[in-house]
């Protein structure tokens, strides 16, 4: 799972002014022979880069029966190959002043770097020569299997809630085993796990062809270019096993679950919706509509389940919340809500005035104003994030495995900027119904007999 980023990743991250509404991303894409796709994105405001590459394998991605692969190799690609061992690749990085990091999301595994732009050669030996193979073990496997157990036990078994609002709300809203299963890793699959697995694994998902390398910074694309196809072209590419089926729809009946909780003290609660994939018309807008009702304090939940009525101590939310967002799902996912309640209120009090101001927005639509202002918070929030540069690169990476063009993100203040207040009550209308409402309520266990 993807970590922050530490302080001293500051020093050598591009952080310009935040750009005019108008500013665009210059993007050069090629693609070699192999089928690896490359980003280029110049930026000469400061003497480094972002680099990411991204391999189209996420949760829902990953095979039945390796439920968890997806995330376990995010942990055994740190784990070394046949030229370059164990610690080589993070003391050649933070040695030039750099910062690695990696993730695992629905749709996609991530690993991202910056540094200084004399590190860019050794850097992209090390990224190609962990996509050309990696020294997989007995031994590197049952200590990264143990290292994810322990990261589960420490986030979903042995702390207050979990993490239910995502692995068990998704279990219950969704129908199809791609999108509904626990992407963070069944023991069972785990302990099953053999090294010709993860051999095999690597083979077909960490394949050239099913990948995207991306750069920004103060490099020339051309030049990149060449240091690509020097360290990347001879890696041979692979059969793709085909796509899933991944499409959901809307539910037809609310559904419901009440669980017990040994470490909580107060009870909480998560409602979600399910919201069609990024093709929809109703993407952008159930964006918005999640802004509107659940981030930040100004938000319409905020102020009224937490500061007028007082059923929550905090609420937190979105659409894909919170592995995902506007920009980095592809496929279907759920609107989110989740909070934690504030004694003595009941916990089923919660979904009710949820749904009393979603129904609201329903029949009466949301101001011109207040639209607008959500628009503007977006879009701020969406410029100031493309500011460092490795969170760029990612970006048009992640862009360009979705969409088969990396410039697509220059179109996202558009998509945003588009949504009218009749697109943000058709989807409170259509899509944030009761029927389609999904609603975990978790309980202190010794509450676990009351009604």
């Amino acid at each position: 799972m993807k970590w922050l980023l530490p302080a001293a990743a500051l020093a050598v991250m591009a952080v310009a002014t935040a750009p005019a509404a108008d500013w665009r991303i210059p993007t050069t894409v090629k693609k070699l022979p192999n089928g690896l796709t490359v980003v280029v994105s110049e930026d000469h405001s400061s003497p480094v880069f972002g680099l990411a590459v991204v391999y189209r394998v996420g949760f829902r991605l990953e095979p039945r029966g390796r439920t968890g692969f997806a995330h376990l190799f995010e942990h055994m690609m740190f784990e070394g190959t046949p030229q370059a061992a164990k610690g080589v690749y993070d003391r050649v990085v933070q040695g030039g002043g750099g910062v690695d990091n990696g993730s695992t999301r629905f749709d996609y595994t991530d690993y991202v770097v910056t540094a200084p732009v004399s590190a860019l050669e050794p850097i992209l030996w090390l990224e190609a020569d962990r996509m050309r193979g990696l020294d997989l073990s007995a031994d590197s496997l049952a200590n990264q299997r143990s290292v994810v157990k322990e990261e589960i036990r420490d986030n979903v078994t042995n702390r207050p809630y979990g993490l239910f609002f995502w692995t068990d709300l998704a279990a219950l809203a969704f129908d199809r085993w791609e999108n509904a299963h626990d992407g963070y890793g069944s023991f069972a699959d785990l302990d099953a796990a053999t090294v010709e697995d993860l051999r095999a694994f690597h083979r077909t998902y960490y394949a050239p062809n099913n990948a995207v390398l991306a750069i920004a910074g103060d490099v020339d694309a051309t030049e990149v270019f060449t240091l690509v196809g020097k360290h990347f072209a001879d890696i041979a590419a692979q059969p793709l096993p085909p796509a899933p089926e991944i499409a959901e729809r809307p539910n037809s009946q609310a559904r419901k679950l009440v669980q017990s909780d040994a470490f909580a003290e107060v009870p909480a609660v998560a409602v979600a919706w399910k919201i069609p994939d990024p093709t929809s018309p109703d993407w952008a807008a159930a964006a918005v509509l999640g802004e509107i009702l659940a981030a930040g304090e100004a938000s319409r939940l905020y102020q009224r389940l937490v500061r007028d009525e007082e059923l929550l101590l905090e609420l937190q939310g979105g659409l894909g919340w919170p592995l995902g967002d506007l920009i980095t799902i592809n496929g279907p996912a759920l609107l989110v809500l989740f909070g934690v309640v504030k004694p003595p209120a009941a916990a089923a009090a919660v979904p009710v005035a949820i749904q009393i101001e979603v129904d609201g927005i329903a029949h009466h639509g949301v101001p011109a104003t207040e639209l607008e202002r959500t628009k503007t918070k977006m879009l701020s929030d969406f410029y100031s994030g493309l500011e460092p540069l490795i969170e760029r690169a990612d970006l048009l990476a992640i862009r360009q495995a979705f969409t088969g063009d990396a410039s697509s993100i220059n179109r996202v203040p558009d998509q945003v900027l588009a949504v009218r207040a009749a697109d943000v009550r058709r989807v409170a209308r259509t899509l944030l119904s009761e029927t389609n409402r999904a609603t975990i309520e978790r309980r202190p266990a010794q509450e676990r007999g009351q009604p």
